[in-house]
């Protein structure tokens, strides 16, 4: 190829790939948010111990969706015993507990975006529920959703075909390391009472895989949530390529 040619054709490379990074990365603008948030004590009450229900949601705009499984995931934080159906909406979950609680009960949810990188939109869901007692019931759960998919992500939407045993024996590194920070690896009692469990909570969050583990799961209920966080290096082969942090 004669050196004109040749200057001609890196120019026109140089040109096209000056114009793609001027070009808006696809799924890479944060989607707009809307706020919604009340709190509303039993009827008539006003002592200073009325029971209350306190309601904060952060929920992507125009998913009416995925906000409707927001919705149905953080009711099912409010089941109080394995079995029981969970509430049909939040007005009447909320309804039912002031018509029940006795003074001091209280209840929390909560809705959040706790990030959006590349194709994924994180949902955090928190609860805190007191119904007597020496203390409350928190709860935690994930929604990883693929703007591109239009779904909330399985864990084995996330994975390589075959590679959930993987993913699980590096999570147990990652609890491995839990224990060495937290000065209990060589503490061989705690670990016989506090073996490594699964969780269904997984976020993909930009600096790790995290797992949250509910109190008293996998450590005592005044170790507060477990985090469990996996280095997305350690997930090459596991994890599908274009859920790595600048891959989507």
């Amino acid at each position: 190829m004669r050196p004109i040619a040749v200057a001609s054709l890196l120019s026109l490379t140089l040109f096209l790939t000056g114009c793609q990074g001027l070009l808006p990365a696809r799924d890479s603008q944060p989607l707009a948010t809307s706020r919604e948030a009340w709190e509303h004590r039993a009827p008539g009450c006003t002592g200073g111990d009325c029971p209350l229900v306190n309601i904060d949601l952060q929920l992507p705009k125009d998913l009416p969706e995925l906000q409707a499984q927001i919705e149905r995931e953080l009711l099912g934080l409010t089941i109080e015993l394995p079995g029981d159906p969970p509430p049909s909406s939040l007005a009447s979950y909320e309804r039912d507990f002031l018509a029940t609680a006795k003074p001091g009960w209280s209840s929390y949810l909560q809705a959040k975006v706790l990030q959006q990188h590349g194709r994924l939109l994180i949902i955090e869901l928190s609860s805190y529920r007191f119904t007597g007692g020496a203390h409350g019931i928190p709860g935690r759960a994930y929604l990883n959703y693929d703007r591109r998919l239009k779904r909330v992500l399985s864990l084995q939407d996330m994975l390589l075909p075959d590679e959930e045993q993987a993913f699980w024996q590096a999570a147990e590194l990652a609890h491995q390391a839990w224990l060495k920070t937290n000065g209990l690896d060589q503490d061989l009692d705690y670990q016989a009472s506090w073996p490594f469990e699964r969780t269904d909570n997984i976020a993909l969050t930009f600096g790790a895989v995290m797992l949250k583990y509910e109190v008293a799961r996998i450590a005592p209920y005044s170790s507060g949530h477990p985090e469990l966080r996996i280095p997305y290096p350690r997930l090459n082969g596991i994890l599908k390529p274009f859920y790595f942090p600048g891959r989507g």
